[in-house]
C-alpha cells in the first residue's frame, strides 16, 4: 500500500469520526425543535422528512448532563438517536406502566448509578410525572412482563447489561422501577430558547 493510499484512508478516518457525532448533535437539534412544535399544538412532528418516529415526552434522569427526548417506538433507528418508549406499555403521561428502553453505553449510561429514591421527571405535552426509583435489578430479556400495563402509575426503565462491555447485545438487562409520586399539568409552550437546544 502506497504512502498515498494510507494518508487517503486516514483522512477518511478522521472524517468518518468527525461525521458520526456531527450527524448525532444536528439530529438532537432536530428531535428538539419537533418537540417544541409538538408542545406548541402539532401532533407527531417527524424531526427529519424520512424519519420513523417523533418525540413523545422528555426525560430528566439524575446525574445526566442534559435531558433526553423519549421517541416513539423502540426500533433500532429510534434507539440510536435517544431512549425510546416501548408502544406494548402505557403512553408517556399515562397512570400506568410506562416502559423506556435506552443504550446502556449513551442515552443510558446514567442509569447504572440510579439508586433507590432518586427522582427521575417525565414530561409530555399533557402533564409532568415526577417518579421516585424503589428497585433496580438485572433480569433476562425474556422478561416480557415488564412491558406489559400494571394498573400502578410507574415507570419502568430498561437497558442492556452489563454496563461496561464493549460488545453490543447480550441477553441481560438492567431494570429500574419507579413509582409516580407527583403529577401536575404542563404549561403552555413557551417559545424556543438557546438553552432550550441540545448540548
Amino acid at each position: 500500500m502506497g504512502l498515498a493510499t494510507l494518508a487517503f484512508v486516514g483522512f477518511a478516518l478522521v472524517v468518518q469520526g468527525l461525521w458520526i457525532p456531527t450527524k448525532a448533535r444536528a439530529a438532537q437539534f432536530m428531535i428538539a425543535r419537533a418537540w417544541h412544535e409538538i408542545l406548541a399544538g402539532r401532533a407527531e412532528v417527524r424531526p427529519w422528512p424520512w424519519a420513523d418516529t417523533w418525540p413523545v415526552a422528555r426525560l430528566h434522569l439524575p446525574g445526566a448532563s442534559r435531558s433526553l427526548y423519549v421517541l416513539a417506538g423502540a426500533s433500532g433507528q429510534s434507539l440510536a438517536f435517544g431512549p425510546a418508549h416501548v408502544t406494548a406499555s402505557a403512553r408517556p403521561g399515562e397512570a400506568d406502566n410506562v416502559v423506556i428502553a435506552g443504550h446502556r453505553d449513551t442515552h443510558f449510561a446514567p442509569l447504572e448509578f440510579l439508586a433507590a429514591g432518586d427522582q427521575i421527571i417525565v414530561e409530555t405535552v399533557q402533564n409532568s410525572i415526577r417518579y421516585q426509583v424503589e428497585t433496580t435489578e438485572i433480569v433476562h430479556e425474556s422478561r416480557v412482563d415488564l412491558l406489559e400495563r400494571s394498573g400502578r402509575a410507574e415507570l419502568t426503565l430498561i437497558t442492556c447489561h452489563p454496563f461496561d462491555v464493549i460488545v453490543p447485545g447480550g441477553s441481560m438487562r438492567f431494570v429500574v422501577h419507579a413509582n409516580a409520586i407527583d403529577r401536575s399539568p404542563m404549561a403552555r409552550a413557551r417559545p424556543s430558547t438557546s438553552a432550550d437546544s441540545p448540548r
